[in-house]
């Protein structure tokens, strides 16, 4: 790959349980790129995602679909998971009972940004579908790493809210790649919007050459 390509598919084919999910997909990610997904349920997004996730996971910052959240651990464990893998198990597990005040400050922080600094030692799992995807966001954040790729990362939000998290998450990234289901938020947040149906890439275009009626045409969604 080149020096400004973050990710390269080339004929890219994926199944699972022998059953296929994406044909033939040539796709080239570079830095600076704001890049949406979309598409029906089903036709690979997720798929394709992980694919991308799996050239680079030294350099993503993950927000995954649902969330994935320990539900029984505080919003501060589950963004300080954002960093685990930069920090001895023994240090780690010091957090887990005992959180060092710089570690609660960073954490704090990061939370403040996404409006859930109040809820820090809150159980994940009493959230709100909201909040809990606006606590993964912030495990992103704090993940620091500088490629983000999310699968529905506003999908629980509404659209003001949703498209203040994606504002908050273009001032962070150099490059990021989106599953996204509103067609308003991915006309206005990227500036590339990949369409997949039934596993196959059917658009590859600028968000700035395609309009609201192009993609509904194709999958449905909010008008």
């Amino acid at each position: 790959m080149g020096p400004d390509i973050v990710f390269q598919l080339k004929s890219a084919r994926a199944g699972y349980n022998g059953r296929p999910v994406l044909f033939d997909v040539d796709l080239v990610v570079r830095t600076n790129e704001r890049v949406a997904v979309m598409g029906r349920s089903g036709a690979g997004k997720s798929t394709l995602l992980s694919l991308l996730y799996a050239q680079r996971p030294d350099r993503v910052a993950l927000v995954p679909q649902a969330s994935a959240l320990v539900k029984p651990l505080s919003v501060f464990h589950n963004v300080y998971m954002g960093r685990l893998d930069r920090h001895s198990t023994a240090y780690n597990l010091r957090n887990l009972v005992w959180p060092a005040n710089a570690k609660v400050a960073e954490v704090r922080h990061v939370l403040a940004s996404v409006g859930l600094e109040g809820e820090i030692f809150s159980a994940a799992g009493a959230l709100s579908g909201g909040q809990q995807q606006r606590t993964s966001v912030a495990r992103a954040l704090y993940n620091g790493r500088p490629v983000l790729i999310g699968d529905e990362p506003v999908s629980a939000l509404d659209r003001v809210q949703g498209s203040n998290i994606l504002n908050l998450l273009k001032g962070r990234y150099e490059t990021i790649v989106l599953a996204l289901h509103d067609v308003h938020h991915a006309l206005e947040h990227a500036d590339r919007i990949i369409v997949l149906e039934h596993g196959r890439k059917i658009i590859d275009a600028p968000s700035s050459a395609l309009s609201a009626n192009d993609l509904l045409r194709h999958f449905g969604g909010e008008p």
